[in-house]
């Protein structure tokens, strides 16, 4: 395996990365793991933050001296909320996400696919996982879905490859990727480079996804 000239990003980097694009005035759906640390890195962004259970308007996760033990995420982690912010009955949460009415929802990921299918809530057929969950219903009604993830597993396996192996999440529903490596947006031809890590070559990249990396005309 090629060898990174520097470490990979953080979990905290990445969610700063993923912050980092995303518009002001946009309604922004968090999966549960990395997603949810990308409220932390907004700053004075207007970024409206919804989570499945029913907040509106969530801010960073408090410090330890500041915790409302009633006031969680659809992970159960604990939330802030911002002025403005809202409480809705769990129906109306998902009214929002099924009327397409979320500008964008990043989720976690085992492995996403060239053409944009996603598998994330389950290593395989057997899993213990109960259900696929909210996922499903975000990866189809929110209006773009972009993926953070780390780009390999631990034992250096792709997660980003020609064809899922774990059941699927959603078809097709993947807009953009985000991995501690690369910003990678899937494209018609595949899997379009659209940035690299600091410390980080193609041909080490290209060594570490498990289908062919395209770059920009």
């Amino acid at each position: 395996m090629i060898p990174l000239a520097r470490p990979p990003l953080t979990r905290a980097q990445m969610a700063a990365r993923v912050a980092a694009d995303i518009p002001e005035g946009w309604c922004v759906n968090l999966g549960i793991g990395i997603p949810t640390m990308v409220a932390d890195h907004v700053a004075d962004r207007e970024v409206i933050f919804q989570s499945e259970n029913g907040v509106l308007g969530v801010g960073p996760a408090p410090a330890r001296e500041d915790i409302q033990p009633w006031l969680i995420n659809a992970s159960k982690a604990y939330i802030t909320l911002k002025p403005g912010g809202s409480y809705v009955h769990h129906a109306d949460s998902f009214a929002m996400i099924r009327g397409g009415h979320i500008d964008l929802c990043v989720l976690g990921g085992y492995e996403v696919a060239q053409n944009g299918d996603l598998a994330n809530w389950a290593t395989s057929n057997n899993d213990t996982a109960p259900a696929v969950g909210g996922a499903m219903d975000l990866a189809a009604g929110a209006k773009r879905l972009w993926v953070v993830l780390e780009h390999t597993t631990k034992d250096g396996q792709p997660k980003l490859v020609e064809t899922c192996s774990y059941p699927l999440t959603a078809l097709k529903a993947v807009t953009r990727i985000y991995t501690n490596l690369a910003v990678i947006d899937i494209a018609p031809q595949g899997f379009l480079l659209r940035e690299m890590a600091p410390g980080v070559s193609f041909d080490a990249l290209q060594a570490r996804t498990g289908a062919k990396l395209h770059l920009p005309d």
